[in-house]
């Protein structure tokens, strides 16, 4: 914990260091004001990362022939129940690249149901994931007992290494930008979930400073952001932190880690959201985070709400190969049925927000 601390206060410091005089000069990016003036006119942020039940991965959400608006309007309105207020949703470029009109129009057939329940909506482009190389069509049955057997990463690896694959995957981003540039439905742009994972390190850094680079050029209404989540990985941490208009990161420790996080993050002077907490398995709890985060006034999105086919209910390394349910779920909130994983925690929900019905 303390080497953790150690280079998260230096990359602090770094970010602070240059944000007066390399903010200024990197085209678009927020400044400080408007970001905290951005942030007070919203209510405490509280969600979780979202996807159906019936969705084993970002394309099985967003083709054609699978997406489901109706499950998706019946778990939102679990979310709305419990006072949610933001959802952090996975796209994928080759569910667009079928058919960008086609994509674009479910995305805003998901945007409507969102705000019909009061949800706002954080979409997420890139992500460095798990399985290495996505496949349109029909997707993989999950694996019993298995946590995220079928996620794609977007791009994938190594194409995501490969500047010659950059000029499609600036089409897309851009594409889906200018149709929502001033969308009000949407919250924020979360540009590249957990770059450098997968053993990627610093190869991911190329598409990173490009999906910036096109962001910025659209330069939509929403602020844009890339979630701090490993801080052994410097070089990519303090792009993160320089570029982003809303500091977002992950955090899956035990409440007084996090809290140390929160207090080290809030050196850089603009508003927090953590966009993934809560496992269970390892002491990242709704009693005991949330709380705390809604004290600190930062944002807070779990990952995990309706368990299905992405088995997240299952912990990240130990899988259940019989697929029966764990004595203690790792995430989600809900059964399929609406009923709660623990009600005590739902109760929670609804006493924090104090939006619930």
């Amino acid at each position: 914990m303390q080497n953790k601390l150690k280079v998260l206060a230096i990359a602090a410091f770094m970010a602070l260091g240059t944000q007066t005089y390399a903010q200024q000069k990197q085209a678009g990016v927020w400044p400080t004001a408007k970001a905290n003036s951005w942030y007070a006119k919203h209510q405490w942020l509280v969600g979780s990362d979202f996807i159906p039940s019936t969705a084993i991965n970002q394309l099985e959400m967003w083709q054609a022939d699978t997406f489901d608006p109706k499950t998706i309007d019946k778990e939102l309105g679990y979310a709305q129940g419990i006072g949610m207020n933001v959802m952090r949703v996975f796209l994928h470029h080759l569910a667009w690249q079928q058919d960008p009109e086609g994509f674009k129009k479910r995305v805003d057939e998901y945007l409507t149901i969102s705000s019909k329940h009061g949800i706002q909506t954080m979409f997420v482009f890139f992500d460095d994931c798990w399985n290495k190389e996505p496949k349109t069509g029909k997707q993989p049955a999950p694996k019993p007992g298995v946590h995220n057997s079928g996620w794609w990463q977007d791009p994938g690896q190594p194409a995501s290494e490969d500047p010659a694959n950059f000029p499609p995957l600036e089409k897309y981003v851009k594409d889906v930008l200018k149709r929502f540039s001033s969308d009000k439905r949407i919250l924020l742009w979360d540009l590249y979930n957990e770059p450098g994972n997968s053993n990627k390190g610093d190869k991911s850094l190329p598409l990173l400073k490009s999906v910036f680079k096109w962001a910025r050029e659209v330069n939509p209404s929403q602020p844009v952001s890339a979630g701090l989540w490993s801080w052994g990985l410097e070089n990519l941490n303090k792009f993160q932190a320089d570029n982003s208009d809303i500091i977002t990161y992950h955090d899956y420790t035990p409440e007084g880690d996090h809290l140390k996080t929160v207090q080290f993050l809030k050196l850089l002077g603009r508003p927090l959201i953590c966009t993934e907490y809560m496992a269970r398995k390892r002491n990242s709890l709704f009693s005991t985070v949330l709380p705390m985060l809604k004290k600190e006034n930062v944002g807070a999105i779990n990952w995990g709400f309706v368990s299905g086919k992405t088995n997240t209910i299952y912990a990240w390394d130990t899988p259940i190969p019989d697929g029966s349910e764990p004595e203690l779920w790792f995430h989600d909130i809900f059964r399929k049925d609406g009923t709660p994983y623990k009600p005590e925690e739902t109760e929670l929900i609804k006493s924090l927000t104090n939006r619930g019905k």
